[in-house]
């Protein structure tokens, strides 16, 4: 093992690392003895950063520089499961170290500090192997503890799914009912208490998709949570074929078929609460891949200020919703929020004097009050035809699941004129992007800039945990991302969570959405019909007041409701 000449006791190994960072150049002699008179002689490198004289990134290339080790920023890396598995979780947490790989049987790790002689002993005595050093930063470490080992919350839930994988023997799993799942089925077979405690983990921990999938030497499973997918603790391989089975009996699906797609729904009880679960099952390679969307009732009750409206945006918005007819588009990729935004739309809108029907393929959610209509292609009941009897029904508005071709979108385009409020979603990635979308389907211009009273792009971003939030500053290089001038700087709020049980250590909890708002007035209404090209009508746009997905994240992390490097992530493709 390598450890460097390192000092003894915390004065010396802080007069050791101020001595490289003046070496190293990020700070002068001059500013050292200035911070160690104001500081009273302790925590001089902390007080350097916390008044920006140097930064977090220096340490920890000073920290690498003085004991010959190799920085290295975690957040870039992939690290592969069996590298993860070569230190315990309760090890790792402990220490606060991340494996990195192993080879010549030396296993290399990042640590934040590299002068500490005690982990460092402790793991080579523990692992039972020589360590190689590498120096990642704190946050980094926290962030890497967070995405490969989980929180106490992960912790707890996956310790309650071993004990029962520990009870199952194959013989118990046969006698849980696969092979005869009749009305004598145990509630308390082994292999139904299996299943319903990865269900009851993913709700506790509130997982949007749990993934199950076969692979060729082990059986994957993986929930998704706030929008990022984090590896659970799996069932062993053997058990592949009696979750898959058990799942497709849950689900309403053919057992014995698995050749061909299937979908079904799963409704089940976590504690008090009923819950409902939208079941995919796709055959693969290895084995069916099921995937099983939690469908989440509460979300639906958000105001617009909880999807993440700021209250100019909320009031065009509501000004939008409240028209008496014309057409609403809601624009985004998959797992945007689209569905929920319209169902929350709907909400708002929802009284007794209105009628309103929708068209879904498939309806996800019951709404109270609300005529829900279900697409089935196998009769030849398409959105086209459910939307052509639904005109007759004689409702005031109209929220169609998805426009997908011309005659879908002619036909709500047409009722959009006659009088009805037409609420819809496309596949495109901005706003006016949406216009040229529909011409590209087929309807004119000139019925497009008729109909259309909005047109919205959305993208989901993480928002900070409440519980763990504190101050911090971005990056230089986050700053210039996202084109921050040093006056917003100067007057923002920048806040980003510390991690905590509350938030599974990661910093956020919950989501919330971006928006970039296009309002169809007169003079947007003369470029689409001229048919102006997608940038120019992009950039019109922006002149006539629209914020584009960027502008409108940045609003927030000024703000203080999520990170510069979530509105970076969302927002990669907006070149704003």
């Amino acid at each position: 093992m390598f450890y460097g000449d390192a000092p003894n006791n915390v004065a010396e190994k802080d007069d050791y690392l101020l001595d490289m960072l003046v070496d190293l150049g990020f700070t002068t002699a001059e500013q050292v003895a200035k911070a160690r008179a104001e500081s009273g002689g302790a925590g001089i490198v902390d007080y350097l950063v916390a008044n920006k004289v140097i930064r977090a990134g220096d340490v920890t290339q000073a920290k690498a520089a003085q004991f010959g080790a190799e920085v290295v920023h975690l957040s870039t890396m992939k690290i592969e499961d069996d590298v993860i598995s070569l230190i315990r979780r309760d090890i790792a947490k402990k220490y606060r170290v991340i494996p990195l790989f192993k080879a010549d049987e030396k296993i290399a790790v990042a640590i934040a500090d590299p002068s500490d002689l005690n982990t460092i002993d402790s793991l080579h005595h523990l692992l039972g192997s020589e360590i190689e050093l590498r120096v990642a930063s704190e946050s980094d470490i926290e962030t890497a503890l967070s995405k490969y080992y989980g929180g106490e919350k992960k912790a707890i839930a996956e310790g309650a799914f071993k004990d029962v994988i520990q009870e199952m023997t194959m013989a118990e799993v046969k006698l849980g009912g696969l092979d005869d799942q009749g009305p004598d089925v145990e509630a308390d077979a082994p292999l139904i208490r299996l299943v319903n405690q990865i269900i009851m983990d993913a709700f506790k921990l509130r997982a949007s998709d749990i993934h199950l999938e076969p692979l060729s030497k082990r059986f994957r499973l993986r929930y998704r949570i706030d929008g990022v997918m984090q590896e659970m603790s799996a069932p062993p391989k053997r058990l592949q074929a009696s979750i898959i089975a058990r799942l497709k009996i849950q689900a309403g699906m053919v057992i014995s078929e698995h050749r061909i797609p299937q979908d079904g729904r799963i409704q089940t009880k976590v504690g008090t609460k009923v819950i409902d679960l939208r079941v995919s099952c796709l055959p693969t390679n290895h084995g069916e891949s099921i995937v099983m969307r939690i469908l989440d009732k509460e979300g639906l009750r958000l105001g617009l200020p909880e999807l993440g409206f700021l209250a100019d945006d909320q009031a065009t918005f509501e000004r939008i919703i409240s028209l008496p007819d014309g057409i609403l588009l809601v624009t985004g990729p998959t797992g945007s929020g689209k569905t929920t935004t319209l169902y929350s739309c709907l909400n708002f809108i929802n009284r007794p004097d209105r009628k309103i029907i929708t068209v879904e393929d498939p309806v996800e959610y019951v709404l109270s009050g609300i005529n829900q209509v279900q697409v089935n292609d196998v009769v030849g009941f398409s959105f086209a035809a459910a939307l052509r009897a639904i005109l007759r029904q004689a409702p005031n508005i109209v929220m169609l699941g998805e426009i997908r071709d011309m005659e879908t979108a002619s036909i709500a385009i047409n009722a959009s004129l006659t009088g009805h409020l037409v609420f819809s979603t496309l596949h495109t990635n901005d706003a006016p992007g949406a216009v040229m979308r529909l011409v590209d389907i087929g309807v004119k211009p000139f019925l497009v800039a008729s109909s259309a009273r909005c047109l919205m792009a959305q993208r989901l971003v993480r928002k900070i945990c409440k519980k763990c939030v504190g101050p911090y500053m971005p990056t230089e290089a986050e700053i210039r991302a996202l084109g921050i001038t040093a006056e917003q700087v100067k007057n923002a709020n920048f806040q980003k969570g510390r991690g905590c049980n509350n938030c599974n250590n990661s910093g956020n909890r919950g989501r919330m959405g971006i928006f970039e708002i296009f309002v169809i007035q007169d003079e947007a209404r003369k470029l689409i019909y001229d048919r102006v090209p997608s940038n120019i009508l992009r950039q019109r746009a922006r002149e006539m007041g629209m914020r584009t997905l960027r502008e409108d994240g940045i609003r927030k992390v000024l703000s203080g409701t999520t990170t510069a490097e979530e509105v970076i992530r969302a927002t990669v493709g907006d070149e704003s």
